[in-house]
């Protein structure tokens, strides 16, 4: 199970901005804190709701965005979109002051694991990237609702807060795949993540619903490992692979609070073999998009 950003795809753990490789014993807990840039922006939103007379709940309906979205936003726990600047702009009286903040924001790394923060920095630069899933829907593809319920079933428990933390720091790294038309995203996945059910027939549609629209793209491309495929070379474990601008392959495999960045080239060079096999052996593109569909109707 994908237990941990602990890993790359299940619940973030924040642990503030120390490096990954010299995190001390006991710092994997330390509460997660947003940028000052984060924390400036959403205080101007915040100042400029009031402003205006609006609740959170008020502006959510405006800008179109879920009231925990503005929540996060004015306590700094989530990077806005444009498309959130742009609708809260116009909504509380196109001032300029939301354009102009929205520059100069960073994104920080809370929410993500210690162990896992130097792949996310890896990812963005990445020329491509491969994923090879056996646990749950990758974080890359996960809606809203599924990426919450990963969150609210990890032990230990964590707070509202944290939670929001970690929702926010699985949504921004989605973004990566539409900033990056031109990068090639290849997921392949076992059949039996999609028939795991999670919440109601609504829940389960809307994830169908997301995964079908994320996998759209033609630098996407998703494929599905069948229930009667049997046996296989990738059965110990999931693993990620990327190519860097330097051409350079790596990997990266994850378990229980744990994940390990693999650079050692005959390593990789088996990594690569197994991935590129079980593509050969996966259902298509279109015969995943297919099966999605049948498992849909049967909600």
């Amino acid at each position: 199970m994908d237990i941990a950003e602990e890993d790359a795809d299940g619940p973030e753990y924040g642990v503030g901005d120390t490096d990954e490789r010299s995190v001390p014993e006991g710092e994997w807990e330390r509460d997660p804190h947003p940028s000052d840039s984060l924390r400036t922006f959403g205080a101007v939103v915040q100042a400029l709701r009031e402003h205006a007379g609006l609740s959170r709940a008020g502006l959510a309906t405006r800008v179109r965005f879920s009231k925990h979205t503005v929540e996060s936003v004015e306590l700094g726990r989530r990077m806005p979109d444009d498309e959130f600047v742009e609708r809260a702009e116009a909504a509380l009286g196109n001032t300029g002051a939301l354009r102009n903040a929205a520059r100069h924001l960073t994104r920080g790394e809370a929410g993500l694991a210690a162990w896992f923060r130097r792949w996310a920095r890896l990812e963005r630069k990445a020329v491509s990237l491969c994923t090879y899933e056996c646990r749950l829907v990758p974080g890359l593809l996960q809606s809203e609702a599924y990426a919450r319920a990963v969150f609210d079933g990890t032990i230990p428990l964590r707070t509202d807060a944290e939670m929001e933390t970690q929702l926010t720091a699985r949504l921004e790294r989605q973004a990566m795949m539409r900033e990056r038309p031109k990068v090639p995203f290849s997921f392949i996945v076992e059949e039996y993540v999609f028939r795991r059910r999670f919440g109601d027939a609504e829940a389960m549609c809307e994830l169908v619903n997301h995964v079908l629209e994320r996998s759209a793209p033609r630098n996407v491309t998703l494929q599905v490992v069948p229930l009667e495929s049997g046996l296989h070379a990738c059965l110990d474990g999931p693993v990620q692979i990327l190519e860097t601008p330097a051409g350079q392959r790596l990997c990266y495999s994850e378990g229980q609070r744990n994940g390990r960045l693999i650079s050692d080239r005959k390593e990789v060079s088996l990594l690569c073999q197994r991935y590129d096999t079980l593509r050969s052996q996966a259902l298509s593109p279109t015969e995943f998009r297919a099966l999605l569909e049948r498992l849909r109707g049967e909600l």
